[in-house]
């Protein structure tokens, strides 16, 4: 089974979150922010969304900052995904 987002929705895979501080400290599970940083696993076609013209500007395999607080989270299996607009997505990380 595969995700396939439709408009201007893509799907993240969020990366890891640090272990360790710079410094070298250890963080348990709670303790640990979700990072906003993500690589892109599929992305919608665009097209006409609300009477505007979307053009997509992101790729698969892209590493992306996307908003705190966007999105839907989904589970399919054993991996989590999230699913956000593609106005959710603040940067492309090269």
């Amino acid at each position: 089974m595969k995700l396939v987002p439709l408009g201007d929705r893509v799907v993240l895979k969020q990366l890891e979150a640090e272990e360790t501080t710079k410094s070298g400290i250890v963080l348990p599970g709670q303790a640990k922010e979700k990072p906003q940083q993500a690589e892109v696993i599929a992305v919608g076609p665009g097209g006409v969304v609300d009477g505007k013209e979307i053009k997509m500007e992101v790729k698969t395999g892209d590493k992306v900052i996307y908003s705190k607080y966007a999105g839907t989270e989904v589970k399919l299996g054993e991996d989590e995904y999230i699913i956000v607009k593609q106005s959710d997505i603040l940067a492309v990380v090269e």
